[in-house]
C-alpha cells in the first residue's frame, strides 16, 4: 500500500499502520507468486497438450485438419478461454517437440513433485515453465530444430529475467555462438570452480555495434563511446559487472600506469580488467595486461576478493598466436576479438515466413480482434 493510503486509515494506530503496511507487502508478493504459478501451469498444460498431439498421433489419427477442428471444438467447450486458436495449438505441439531431449525428466518430476528441480542425477535440467509463454513462442520461432540452443536462451533467460525484447536482442547478436568463446588459460591460472565460471563470462567475438562507430577511430573514441553508452556496454559485458573507472590510475613503484577499463565481477567475486585495442592481437599484450592483472592483486584486490582476471578485446586476432601469448603467462586472461557493425547472416532461408505463416499470424490477430470486441 502506498505511504499516501496509509494516511487515511481509520485506526492511526502506529502498530496498526505498521500491521497494514505488512500486511499490504505480503498480499502483492502473493500476487506475484500467484502470476508466476499460473503461467507456470499454463505452460505445463500447453506442453501436455502438444504431448497429446504428438503421441496420440492426433493429425494421422482425426485428419490434416485436427488442428483447425480441434481449436473450433475447445473455443466450444471452453467459450470462456482465448488461448485455443489453431496457431496457438500448432505452437504447443512445437513447444513439446522442441524440448523432447528433456521430456523423460520434465514427466518424472511433473509426476513426483509438479515441479522442475534443477538436478537430474549428472544433468542439468531447465525448468522451462518458468518464462513467458511469448518468450517460447520465440524460441519455437527461432530454434524449432535446435532444441540445445532453445535450452540455452531459457537457462540465460532465467538466469537473467530478460524480457522478451531483450531475449530477441541476444538471438540477433547471436550470443549462443558467442558465449564462452574467448581463448583463455583460466584452466591453468584459477582454482576450479572459478576457473569454469570465468570462462562463462566471455564471449568472442563482442559486439560493440551500439557505439554508434562505422568511421575511423581510435582507441580513445571507442573507449569514449563504449563509456557514452555504459547501459549497453554492461548488457553486452553480461550479468554481474560492475564498473569501477576508465583509465585508472596505477602507481606502481615510480611509474604511473592506466588501465584502459576496471570492472568489478560480483559474482566471481573479483576485479576484472579490460584493455580495448583497436589493432591486431600481438604478444606483448598479454605482457602488458598480465602486468595490470598483478598490480590490481597487489594494490586493489583484499583478502576475501578471488584473483584479478585480464580480458583482452582486440579488433582481430590471430589464435594460433594468442595460444602461444596465454600459454607463456601465468595469469589468468582471456583475449576476444569485437565488431562494430551487426552482421547479417548470408542464410536467409527460414527467416522470411511463408504465406500460410503470414496467414496464420493475421487468423491469430483477427481472433483476438473478435474476442475483444465481444
Amino acid at each position: 500500500m502506498a505511504e499516501q493510503g496509509l494516511k487515511n486509515i481509520t485506526i492511526t494506530d502506529a502498530d496498526y499502520k505498521e500491521w497494514i503496511r505488512d500486511l499490504s507487502v505480503r498480499y502483492r508478493n502473493s500476487q506475484i507468486k500467484a502470476a508466476v504459478k499460473v503461467n507456470q501451469e499454463a505452460l505445463i498444460f500447453y506442453w501436455s497438450l502438444g504431448r497429446d498431439i504428438v503421441n496420440l498421433q492426433a493429425e494421422s489419427k482425426w485428419g490434416s485438419k485436427l488442428l483447425k477442428n480441434l481449436s473450433e471444438d475447445l473455443k466450444k467447450a471452453l467459450p470462456d478461454v482465448g488461448c485455443f486458436s489453431e496457431t496457438n495449438l500448432l505452437y504447443m505441439k512445437n513447444f513439446y517437440l522442441l524440448y523432447q531431449p528433456i521430456t523423460p525428466q520434465l514427466e518424472e518430476q511433473l509426476v513426483e513433485s509438479r515441479q522442475i528441480t534443477p538436478q537430474v542425477g549428472e544433468q542439468i535440467v531447465v525448468n522451462i515453465f518458468s518464462i513467458p509463454w511469448g518468450h517460447h513462442k520465440l524460441l519455437i520461432d527461432k530454434y524449432k530444430n535446435h532444441p540445445e540452443k532453445a535450452l540455452f536462451f531459457v537457462r540465460k533467460t532465467i538466469e537473467n529475467g530478460w524480457s522478451r525484447a531483450m531475449l530477441l536482442n541476444f538471438i540477433d547478436t547471436d550470443l549462443y555462438e558467442r558465449d564462452s568463446k574467448a581463448q583463455n588459460d583460466f584452466q591453468h591460472t584459477l582454482p576450479a570452480p572459478m576457473s569454469d565460471l570465468a570462462k562463462e563470462i566471455t564471449k568472442d567475438p563482442y559486439n560493440f555495434a551500439f557505439a554508434g562507430i562505422t568511421g575511423e577511430h581510435n582507441e580513445r573514441l571507442l573507449k569514449k563511446a563504449l563509456l557514452k553508452n555504459i547501459t549497453e556496454f554492461l548488457v553486452e559485458l553480461g550479468t554481474g559487472f560492475a564498473y569501477v573507472g576508465k583509465e585508472y590510475r596505477l602507481q606502481i613503484g615510480t611509474k604511473e600506469k592506466f588501465i584502459d577499463l576496471l570492472f568489478f565481477h560480483i559474482p566471481l567475486n573479483c576485479y576484472v580488467v579490460i584493455e580495448v585495442k583497436i589493432g591486431e592481437f600481438d604478444a606483448p599484450d598479454v605482457g602488458q595486461l598480465g602486468t595490470y592483472v598483478v598490480a590490481c592483486n597487489h594494490i586493489l584486490k583484499q583478502e576475501c576478493h578471488n584473483p584479478t582476471i585480464g580480458l583482452l578485446i582486440c579488433k582481430n586476432k590471430d589464435n594460433l598466436l594468442a595460444q602461444y601469448a596465454l600459454e607463456s603467462s601465468n595469469q589468468p586472461i582471456g583475449i576476444s576479438e569485437f565488431e562494430l557493425e551487426k552482421l547479417y547472416p548470408t542464410q536467409v532461408e527460414g527467416m522470411i515466413p511463408t504465406i500460410e505463416e503470414i496467414e496464420d499470424k493475421l487468423a491469430d490477430r483477427m481472433e483476438k480482434e473478435n474476442i475483444k470486441e465481444g
